[in-house]
Parts: C-alpha cells; sequence; structure tokens
C-alpha cells in the first residue's frame, strides 16, 4: 500500500486484510487529498477495495454514508481503535418492498427499450425509427417499421417505401421520413 510513495501511519501488524477487518475505525486519507473518518464495512482483497461507514459510530437504523476506496489509494491510515460490525445492529435491514419496486420498474423499462430496437436491422434504420418515434406512434414488425398502427415502411426505409394507410396517414408518414432522412443527413 505504497503508490507514489504515500506514508501509512499508525500499521497495525498483519497484512491488509487484518488491517482492514470489519468494525475497525480509520482516520483516512486518499491520494485526492480527501479525508474522511470511517468503519470497515468490507475489505475484498482482490481488487483491493475497502468501504468505509463514514463516522466513528454505527448508525443502526439509519441510512449510511458509505465510501468505497481503492485501498492502493490511500496515502494516509490511522487506527483510531475497534467499533463493533456496522452490519450487525439487529435495526438494519433491506426495505425488499423497495428493491422488488426498483426491480420490476426495470424490467418494465427493459421491455419497453426491447420493443423499441430492431432485430436485424441497420443502425441506419434504428435512426430513422428512433427518429420517426420522437413524432408518431411506431414499433416494430420484425423488419419493418410500422406507424400509426397502420402505415408500414419496409426496407431501405425511404419515402418511396412507404405502404398502406389511408392516404393522408401515408403522405403524412412520407413527409416525416422524408424531414426525418435529411436531418439525419441520410441520402436516397
Amino acid at each position: 500500500m505504497d503508490p507514489a510513495g504515500a506514508t501509512v501511519t499508525n500499521n497495525i501488524s498483519g497484512g491488509e486484510s487484518e488491517n482492514f477487518a470489519v468494525g475497525n475505525v480509520y482516520s483516512v486519507k486518499v491520494i485526492t487529498g480527501d479525508e474522511f473518518q470511517g468503519i470497515v464495512m468490507a475489505y475484498d482483497p482482490n481488487p483491493n477495495l475497502v468501504i468505509f461507514e463514514e463516522g466513528l459510530k454505527p448508525r443502526p437504523g439509519h441510512s449510511k454514508s458509505t465510501r468505497m476506496v481503492n485501498a492502493n489509494f490511500i496515502t494516509e491510515l490511522t487506527y483510531l481503535g475497534q467499533s463493533e460490525d456496522p452490519l450487525a445492529a439487529s435495526e438494519c435491514y433491506v426495505d425488499l418492498n423497495g428493491l422488488q419496486s426498483k426491480e420490476a420498474n426495470a424490467i418494465r423499462q427493459a421491455e419497453v427499450d426491447a420493443e423499441r430496437m430492431g432485430v436485424g436491422v441497420t443502425a441506419e434504420a434504428q435512426s430513422i425509427f428512433d427518429a420517426l418515434s420522437k413524432t408518431l406512434p411506431v414499433q416494430w414488425d420484425k423488419s419493418e417499421i410500422v406507424v400509426m398502427k397502420e402505415v408500414r415502411v419496409r426496407s431501405p426505409y425511404r419515402p418511396d417505401c412507404v405502404l398502406g394507410g389511408t392516404a393522408a396517414a401515408n403522405n403524412r408518414v412520407r413527409k416525416v421520413l422524408e424531414l426525418e432522412r435529411q436531418r439525419l443527413q441520410l441520402v436516397g
């Protein structure tokens, strides 16, 4: 733990894994000049990362301010003592409903994103789809763009490739497609 000539004060006997035992309290200075005091919550020797709960005492039942620090970037480390395990408090809990809600939202967003991505289409086709979606309701049907649930745009996605729908809808899609192709600087 000697990046760029860093000094470590009050180094405890033993290796880093012993120094960074859960519950040890340190005053820490990192290579950027930031200083803080914290309790070791976890240490992973492989990437050499230490997770600290900021402060000198655990705060059961409160949200925690944590820092993940690469131990290679610690320039000063002063041992201040031992605290109880910051995660052992009985009031420490995980909001399972909140996590399930975040997971459900992430799944819904992934499904929406998947519907917006064409399968086996060119980057140009995806750009056209994305541009059209800003002004018109669109979806993919294999490699065709379906606009307003009635007008289809086939590859190579030019105004002359617009088919179906009412004459008014067809003309509107052609016009928007032509303008978007110009804006995207696509020829043809």
